[in-house]
């Protein structure tokens, strides 16, 4: 189970669930249990359910091995011998139909949660530091080279020390705008560009996580208004709460920048 997915071991499941476990101990052992009791084994043994991280079919190994072992260690050492500050950036849209969460029923009925029918959206490109630092800026368009640019220099602005900023593959980071300015501040900020695919390596993802899950599809927002009023007042929790955000370095794929 640690090592391999259900549809490797030939089971018709997608993800470990009680049912695929419960499926494989028949097939393996010839033992039927309940789902309970497959729920109850699974305690023991130290399984808990969790939200997957996914991978693209697409994310190449060994490029993730080298960010790990070569290129972002590199990037760290040129970080500490320049006094500079390592920044991991992405971008999470945010739709007013998000649902997060479960709710408790009655056995055959269906919770109904109550929400506005309108449908709106919000994009936001933000950054975090091992340190706890965050930089965020809310956006009510698409996020391209120009939106990048405005939070480059958003991002520069009053810091002391010199950014090493990770992002990803996204065409906005690679824009000619963006390479001239880059070029004229070099002296403040760098780029280094993650291995592709590999969403789950960028702490900045666990932030959009969190965001998505506990703020757009708990708090269920009636208008666009409301929903930027509580993305802020969640940020700016955030800005300054620095300990929080270095929790979030604390999820495994991520502890190798922390």
């Amino acid at each position: 189970m640690k090592e391999k997915l259900p549809e490797q071991l030939k089971l018709s499941f997608g993800l470990w669930t009680r049912e695929a476990v419960q499926q494989l101990i028949l097939e393996r052992y010839g033992i039927e249990l309940s789902r309970w009791q497959v729920g109850r084994y699974l305690k023991s043994w130290g399984y808990t359910p969790k939200k997957p991280i996914t991978k693209a079919f697409e994310q190449n190994p060994e490029r993730v091995k080298e960010w790990l072992e070569q290129q972002y260690p590199a990037i760290k050492k040129r970080a500490f011998k320049e006094n500079a500050v390592i920044y991991f950036e992405d971008e999470v849209g945010m739709r007013s139909d998000h649902q997060a969460g479960k709710s408790y029923a009655p056995k055959g009925e269906t919770p109904v949660i109550k929400k506005t029918g309108q449908r709106f959206s919000l994009n936001m490109v933000s950054a975090i530091s091992n340190k706890g630092h965050v930089e965020f800026m809310i956006l009510d368009g698409t996020f391209n080279g120009g939106v990048f640019l405005e939070f480059l220099v958003q991002l520069v602005k009053y810091k002391q020390q010199k950014i090493f900023l990770v992002v990803d593959g996204h065409s906005a980071h690679k824009t000619k705008a963006v390479k001239a300015w880059l070029e004229e501040n070099k002296e403040r900020i760098e780029l280094f560009f993650l291995s592709p695919y590999s969403p789950e390596l960028n702490a900045q993802e666990y932030v959009n996580q969190d965001l998505k899950t506990n703020v757009i599809g708990k708090k269920r927002p009636i208008n666009k208004a409301q929903m930027k009023m509580n993305v802020e007042e969640f940020m700016n929790n955030r800005k300054n709460d620095r300990k929080q955000v270095q929790k979030y370095f604390h999820v495994s794929h991520v502890q190798y920048a922390a």
